[in-house]
């Protein structure tokens, strides 16, 4: 067992080093884990670039996958795991006391002074290794995690995540069901991921937009069970709603876009009456262009906010990727080095000419094998 742990902190917005951090010991509470995976989200390159703020210096990193290698005793009977488990871990690591955790709104949590979860916890609070962009990932005793089987790849396990949020934000928050056509805007992974959701629930039609430079990522929704799917650049997009829907629009429309306010606005126009609208990407706090809030009103919609995922929608992800029916290794595309990372996260971002990923993760190992 080694004494330290590679990981990669950020000191400042777009500034990451790869740093060597002590290993610590764990107590009967806590537990050591050795990252198999980490995957990349599209909120890890707004920390990066500092649109998220966060308390510098950090270990970036909130998706981990790996295997237990030490563990305490009441968190082996606390989690039901132990030595050699491998477990998918939460972002956030509630109290268990606040008013959101007592109210069953754990992913809201903020009593620990702000929001407390891998990555966005800073680096000077011991024992360190707070993010999963490392060798290994300190288990706090309020961690939640839970098992995965270790024959599936780890680059499509640790997909465990992207396809929990879609499973919460396009079904578990709107209460999607059979008959329901759902739109959803973006077809990034977390879209693709509610494409898989929505589908699960037995919506009627789903419709997925996007731009012209999403070509791949539009005809990979159509594989993965959209029905239907709108270049917004080179088609009338409320035209096209319109005409798939009869009329009527969508029952449910999953906003996932990133950066761009501009869908949040273009998602009331193309709700039906009496219909869930949940807002999931996040926009930098930029308001929103062209805002009739007055759709809201007249068509009695419900806009919803989606923070997080919580751990029913992330154990529907694990059932899915488990089961095997669904194609959904067909989201990822990159697997980086750990010391590949800040490339990983440009690429994500668009930032990087003639290359793109859908989803893509940090193998630890990758580099040694």
């Amino acid at each position: 067992m080694p004494k330290t742990s590679r990981a990669i902190v950020q000191t400042a917005p777009r500034r990451l080093e790869l740093r060597e951090l002590p290993i610590p010991d764990v107590d009967a509470d806590s537990a050591l884990l050795r990252v198999e995976a980490c995957g990349i989200c599209g909120s890890d390159a707004e920390q990066y670039d500092g649109t998220i703020p966060a308390k510098d210096p950090v270990v970036l990193g909130h998706e981990p996958l790996g295997v237990i290698e030490r563990i305490g005793d009441r968190a082996a009977r606390r989690w039901g795991v132990d030595v050699g488990d491998r477990v998918a871990v939460e972002v956030l690591i509630p109290c268990g006391h606040c008013h959101a955790c007592i109210g069953g709104r754990y992913q809201v949590c903020r009593g620990r002074g702000g929001m407390f979860g891998y990555s966005y916890v800073p680096l000077a609070t011991p024992p360190g290794l707070w993010g999963g962009y490392a060798d290994y990932l300190w288990l706090d005793a309020n961690a939640l995690v839970h098992k995965v089987r270790r024959d599936i790849p780890a680059s499509t396990a640790v997909l465990f995540n992207p396809l929990g949020a879609g499973f919460r934000w396009a079904v578990e928050i709107p209460d999607t069901g059979p008959g329901d056509t759902v739109l959803i805007l973006g077809p990034g992974q977390r879209g693709l991921a509610s494409v898989i959701a929505a589908r699960a629930a037995g919506a009627d039609t789903i419709i997925v937009t996007g731009l012209a430079r999403d070509a791949a990522k539009l005809a990979l929704a159509r594989e993965l069970g959209a029905d239907h799917v709108i270049d917004v650049e080179n088609e009338n997009a409320r035209r096209r709603v319109r005409e798939i829907t009869d009329g009527r629009g969508a029952d449910v429309v999953v906003e996932v876009s990133s950066n761009s306010p501009v869908p949040v606005a273009e998602a009331l126009h193309h709700a039906a009456f009496g219909a869930r609208v949940v807002l999931a990407g996040v926009k930098g706090f930029k308001p929103v262009p062209d805002f009739v809030s007055d759709l809201i009103v007249v068509k009695e919609l419900r806009v919803l906010g989606a923070f997080g995922v919580t751990s029913p929608s992330y154990r529907a992800a694990i059932r899915t990727i488990e089961a095997g029916r669904i194609p959904v290794a067909r989201m990822h595309t990159h697997d980086f080095a750990l010391e590949d990372a800040e490339h990983a996260i440009q690429m994500l971002a668009g930032e990087i000419p003639g290359e793109q990923s859908i989803h893509s993760c940090l193998l630890p190992d990758l580099a040694r094998s």
